[in-house]
């Protein structure tokens, strides 16, 4: 365990700036924010008593939307990776609201677990030329983003929810999200899941991912859109784990959401249903 807040933050940073190479958001997309979300091979780090640092490395290929509301994909490759010691992860943890980044649970029994985090979009989450109905909207920069989540888990059955929020200072608002999960193993070294899951977003949030305001309406030529707060999303993710052995594993996520009410009445979006389809394969050392 760190015995030192100093010592702690210097590791984040270290690892961090590796982790953040420059070369490494051509690699990452919104693929990351579903793996993290689900990843049954890098289940929330041990309980505080476990001392020593724990890794997940890995490769992942996803299909996702272009953009919130595309209807069309891109395909994208993406590396798995994730370390943990006791309470502090770095990386991405199930339910936590952020791809990537580091935190620490502040609690941790057999059913619950609670936690902070701080990280962050490694790339522009849309860009202008993503599409034709985007031109003169401008990209949506990469923020900062804080986190509260918690999960509770017995035995087959999980619920997870999150509360993420800009705090890099580009006022994009905030999400809260909450999903269940079911889990069924078959056959010995296989996990079945599957669950639906709601997002909330703020008036700030949906007016970055949906809205066009004065400037962009001038620019664009389209007219001005100021959705409200309300349910972004509904939608549901089924999965399946295979255990090859202690270290190494395989796995899929297939999820669909569905756009709600001003985000898939937007004149942004070209598509309600958002599909996402990833594989990875991980080891654990």
């Amino acid at each position: 365990m760190f015995t030192d807040s100093n010592a702690f933050r210097k590791t984040c940073m270290t690892l961090r700036q590796r982790l953040f190479h420059p070369m490494i958001p051509t690699l990452l997309t919104g693929a990351l924010a579903l793996l993290s979300a689900s990843l049954a091979l890098a289940e929330e780090p041990a309980a505080p008593a476990d001392d020593s640092w724990q890794f997940t490395a890995g490769l992942g290929v996803g299909s996702i939307p272009k953009y919130p509301g595309s209807a069309e994909h891109k395909v994208r490759a993406f590396p798995v990776l994730a370390a943990n010691r006791g309470r502090y992860f770095i990386g991405g943890v199930p339910g936590a609201g952020v791809p990537a980044g580091i935190g620490a649970f502040v609690i941790t029994d057999p059913h619950w677990r609670v936690g902070l985090g701080i990280g962050g979009d490694l790339e522009k989450p849309r860009k202008e030329s993503d599409a034709e109905r985007l031109r003169g909207l401008g990209d949506i920069d990469g923020t900062v983003l804080g986190a509260v989540f918690a999960s509770y888990s017995d035995g087959w059955f999980t619920a997870r929810g999150n509360v993420v929020g800009d705090i890099g200072g580009k006022h994009q608002g905030g999400r809260l999200s909450f999903d269940v999960e079911g889990k069924y193993s078959p056959a010995a070294g296989l996990m079945l899941s599957a669950g639906p899951g709601v997002t909330w977003a703020s008036r700030s949030a949906m007016q970055t991912y949906f809205g066009i305001d004065e400037q962009q309406a001038a620019r664009s030529g389209r007219a001005v859109y100021r959705p409200r707060s309300g349910i972004e999303s509904v939608g549901f993710t089924v999965g399946a784990d295979y255990q090859i052995d202690k270290q190494w594993g395989i796995g899929t996520r297939v999820s669909t959401r569905s756009l709600q009410r001003d985000a898939a009445d937007s004149p942004v979006t070209e598509k309600k249903a958002q599909n996402r389809v990833v594989v990875f394969t991980a080891y654990r050392f």
